[in-house]
């Protein structure tokens, strides 16, 4: 494996704004992530009630990710984000007004839950599609993707733990107050790009042709669709974990909103880890294998994790439990975004946004339906090992996939066959792939 220096999608400037306006909006919207869970189990002691504003956040993307994919696609994607960070804004105003007056009920953050789920249908997809005009430089891609997953893990590592003092000493509103002024770093960030990469386009069609068109796209792709495949059944079991963490804090660990911090902090330091080892890859090459191993050690780490009954070993475990998952899904993501046409990307993301954050909200239902039912540990278990059932299928896949990507790989230039001729050809097929 090749590295290199990994900050290199950097050099272009309109992703630097982006990448520096996220980094503090991020940090904002992990803080609201856990004071929403642990307000909702402060106010019910419900696991069940936790996967039902998990699911209201996260089912939008399921019903409306490929229809919002068709309007990415054809919309202004800068101007798209600048309209959906402003609302994600709105909506964490409101929170904080409810919280901090006291009279904060159940529903309501059940809708203003929706509310944003419905916003992020359409913020995932054009947010993924549109990096490509940020970093200009196709072949800083995946680095500029694999830093967005540390953006991301870093804001992950630190908001929880803020989280979990401000909680402690002030009460869950000042998060979501936070968090709403966070916005502002990234609205600003998206005003002063200066966009000349221009966005492709298809020829317009109606809505609906453009949607089954995508959608034929994705089904008769051998690579996307298994890549997708993978990465919703682990959304839809092993992501859940997070939602039954405050559980974990409480009643396993006998423990209060800090723990609930440092947990999901732990798991962030694993994620960040991850992350900052792949942007430091120089090639997508070898990212398949990568998937498998990934996808393996994110549920064996949960099984871990489930059966452990010491904080301070669970603190050990769940970086596995970040690290695993995050490679998992960024590699997901570099390859799809490396081999997808450009006019298709805004769809194809959003199926990927579908995958990832459409399956999660069925999971979060399961999750806290199963908990009620056999606990939370022997709910883990159970979605660790799906998960790992998960990575062998994959690497059954492996092999076919890989000698369908290569064509791709060869006309972008990534795999220099051609030059080099049919021996070392037969090398490569051996040592390579996606």
């Amino acid at each position: 494996m090749e590295f290199e220096f990994p900050l290199r999608a950097l050099r272009a400037r309109n992703y630097r704004l982006f990448f520096s306006g996220q980094s503090v909006s991020l940090i904002g919207t992990w803080m609201t992530r856990v004071a929403t869970a642990w307000l909702v189990y402060r106010l019910t002691g419900s696991a069940v009630l936790l996967g039902v504003v998990s699911f209201c956040g996260q089912i939008p993307a399921f019903f409306l990710a490929p229809l919002a994919g068709v309007w990415v696609d054809r919309w202004n994607r800068h101007r798209t984000l600048i309209v959906t960070q402003a609302l994600s804004m709105a909506q964490s105003f409101a929170l904080a007004a409810l919280a901090l007056s006291g009279i904060i009920r159940v529903w309501e953050i059940l809708a203003l839950a929706l509310f944003q789920g419905l916003i992020n249908a359409f913020d995932m997809p054009a947010r993924q599609a549109f990096v490509i005009q940020m970093v200009e430089r196709r072949e800083d891609l995946g680095n500029a993707i694999a830093l967005n997953s540390s953006m991301v893990n870093a804001a992950r590592l630190a908001g929880p733990a803020i989280a979990g003092v401000i909680i402690a000493a002030v009460g869950e509103g000042w998060c979501f107050l936070i968090d709403g002024v966070s916005y502002m770093a990234v609205i600003a960030s998206l005003i002063a790009m200066r966009v000349t990469v221009s966005q492709a386009r298809a020829p317009r069609h109606r809505a609906l042709a453009e949607f089954t068109e995508g959608w034929e796209y994705v089904r008769k792709s051998k690579a996307i669709r298994a890549l997708l495949m993978l990465l919703a059944l682990v959304s839809l079991m092993g992501m859940p974990y997070t939602v039954l963490m405050p559980i974990f804090a409480s009643r396993v660990f006998h423990g209060g909103p800090n723990t609930l911090g440092f947990l999901m902090s732990a798991s962030g330091l694993g994620a960040l880890a991850g992350a900052i080892l792949l942007a430091m890859r120089k090639s997508v090459l070898g990212l398949g294998r990568r998937i498998v191993v990934s996808a393996a050690v994110f549920g064996g780490a949960l099984i871990a994790f489930a059966l452990c009954r010491s904080f301070w070993l669970a603190l050990l475990i769940l970086p596995f439990v970040g690290f695993g998952m995050m490679q998992q899904m960024a590699s997901t993501n570099t390859i799809l975004q490396t081999i997808v046409d450009d006019d298709k990307r805004g769809r194809v993301m959003a199926y990927y946004a579908m995958a990832f954050q459409g399956m999660a909200p069925f999971g979060s239902l399961w999750a806290g339906a199963a908990t009620a039912k056999i606990g939370a540990p022997a709910t883990i278990v159970i979605a660790g090992s799906l998960c790992v059932a998960g990575a062998a299928w994959f690497a059954s896949q492996l092999s076919e996939i890989r000698t369908l990507v290569r064509p791709i790989y060869v006309r972008l230039g990534i795999l220099p066959e051609a030059a080099l001729g049919v021996e070392r050809a037969s090398e490569l097929e051996l040592e390579s792939g996606p």
